[in-house]
């Protein structure tokens, strides 16, 4: 009966393009169809109109968002503007470090358009992790791979940074802006 259940349930249009979409995101690489599956079930789906806030820098992270449909800016609010540091489109996520901890976020998410998140919440991902070992060490080595990614662009930029402000002589004005965080 449960194969039953899942033959039904994968033959569904809707579900069949969120499958097909994860298996493009990369920190589901390496996971099998029936794996992805698994973690569809998990995803909640929430639609913000444009202009709609997601979350704000400073909040705590409670989950993972996946942009389904439209598209979603990431940005810094400070000194009366905003810096955008990413605009995301379909296949894209943002919000991973929530997955980790539940610290403040490092940047705002608001919809630039229409948009459809899937959205996967912590205490979500705890649930399947916990047991699909499998699964975990999959998301988790490709959560990895994204921060280190995310540390050396950081190290880049700041190095790159330095050395522009060696040779000038409005150093101390420029080192007084806001230093870039990374992106999610």
């Amino acid at each position: 009966m449960a194969s039953f259940h899942w033959r039904e349930w994968a033959t569904d249009r809707e579900q069949l393009r969120r499958l097909n979409l994860l298996e493009k995101v990369s920190l589901f690489a390496g996971l099998s169809r029936r794996q992805l599956g698994k973690l569809l079930v998990k995803l909640f789906e929430k639609e913000y109109d444009s202009g709609e806030t997601i979350f704000l820098e400073g909040e705590p992270g409670k989950a993972l968002f996946i942009v389904l449909d439209g598209r979603v800016s990431i940005f810094h609010a400070g000194h009366g503007a905003e810096e955008r540091l990413a605009a995301l489109t379909p296949g894209a996520y943002f919000g991973e470090l929530a997955l980790i901890d539940d610290l403040p976020r490092s940047a705002s998410a608001r919809a630039e358009e229409h948009s459809s998140l899937l959205i996967l919440y912590k205490s979500h991902f705890d649930e399947l992790i916990e047991g699909h070992s499998t699964i975990a060490i999959r998301v988790m080595g490709n959560l990895l791979k994204a921060l280190a990614g995310y540390v050396r662009a950081a190290h880049a930029r700041s190095a790159g940074l330095a050395d522009t402000l060696k040779g000038t002589a409005t150093a101390p004005e420029q080192s007084e802006k806001p230093s870039e965080r990374p992106q999610r």
